[in-house]
């Protein structure tokens, strides 16, 4: 399965458990590929219903978003809860679009991770 986004195809890689898993689901599901600029990168992929966010279709079931991130300050060892994120608006974000996605459905629970 591919979706295209920024212009650029993401390659997405469902697991036979998050297959079925989706199929399941009365809701479709949102993944959400969040990329942190701070001190450091950080990657995660949050999994919610789709609700009225924006994001793509990749089935009917299946829905992707990416969302650039940054931090106002910069923190190591990190804050209780984390430090809070704003949007990072990226005016060619095409380079930062992630090449794949991998989805997993382990133990009652989504899990994804993204690479270039």
């Amino acid at each position: 399965m591919k979706v295209v986004m920024h212009g650029k195809t993401i390659e997405l890689r469902l697991s036979a458990a998050a297959s079925k898993a989706l199929d399941r689901r009365n809701t479709p599901l949102r993944v959400e590929m969040e990329l942190l600029f701070s001190c450091l990168i950080r990657k995660r992929v949050h999994f919610s219903d789709l609700g009225a966010q924006a994001a793509i279709p990749a089935s009917e079931q299946l829905f992707v978003h990416f969302r650039p991130v940054m931090t106002q300050v910069c923190s190591v060892h990190g804050t209780q809860g984390g430090a809070p994120v704003k949007d990072f608006p990226i005016a060619k974000p095409a380079p930062y679009v992630p090449r794949w996605l991998a989805i997993d459905y382990r133990n009652g629970r989504w899990q994804g991770q993204f690479g270039y």
